[in-house]
């Protein structure tokens, strides 16, 4: 079985990219006025009509950032915010999930770069995630291949899947979000974790496993 962890508001209360963000303005490596619009983006997701490609958007305006210098930051991120907003039950079914000698990968619209720190923590193998284009080191305002938002998430585990020889029906997603009833429909196990509204009333629609989860920290670590 293969178990695939949706990161935000299902890993790690709130979001990676808003903690990153938090601590890449502190250290001044991006300005406020780079990403103006992401509070319209938050709107707009939270009444179910989100722009698909509001991400390529944002990092329009994010060209000439070492990539080194994002690495740092999202290194401070964990240590100083995400770590202790690890959700313990997660890091249970985690630990149980890799002592079965079953696998565990991610599967978020965050960046890679952010996430990666957590996937060292939890011993997660490896992540899929939306990836920023790089020259020389430095950003280029543009991504590597596709955000993985929304039903381009689905679209690029179908393609792991099968350049893994995996059976969509030997998976389990878990997710927060409406966002990802494509993927969760596609796999063969779905579990909403702290569902949204429309999560919600899809997964006890559909007769999926609903997780409801408040604890945080790293106590299990």
């Amino acid at each position: 079985m293969i178990h695939i962890f949706d990161v935000d508001n299902t890993v790690i209360k709130r979001t990676s990219a808003w903690y990153f963000l938090l601590d890449a303005l502190k250290e001044k490596l991006i300005k406020y006025s780079q990403v103006n619009r992401l509070p319209v983006d938050l709107i707009k997701y939270k009444l179910a009509r989100p722009d698909n490609d509001f991400i390529e958007n944002v990092v329009k305006n994010l060209a000439g950032i070492k990539k080194s210098e994002l690495e740092r930051i999202a290194e401070i991120c964990f240590e100083n915010r995400i770590k202790d907003n690890i959700y313990t039950g997660i890091m249970e079914i985690i630990n149980d999930i890799l002592q079965k000698g079953e696998r565990a990968i991610f599967a978020t619209s965050s960046f890679d770069f952010i996430v990666y720190p957590l996937e060292k923590f939890l011993k997660i193998e490896g992540s899929l995630a939306t990836k920023m284009e790089y020259n020389n080191g430095c950003t280029t305002g543009l991504l590597s291949g596709e955000s993985l938002f929304g039903v381009k998430k689905k679209e690029a585990c179908k393609i792991w899947m099968k350049q893994n020889n995996i059976d969509p029906k030997d998976t389990c997603f878990y997710s927060d979000s409406y966002t990802d009833i494509p993927l969760l429909e596609y796999c063969g196990i779905a579990v909403a974790v702290n569902p949204d509204r429309i999560l919600k009333k899809e997964a006890k629609k559909r007769g999926w496993k609903i997780l409801r989860l408040k604890e945080t920290g790293t106590c299990l670590k």
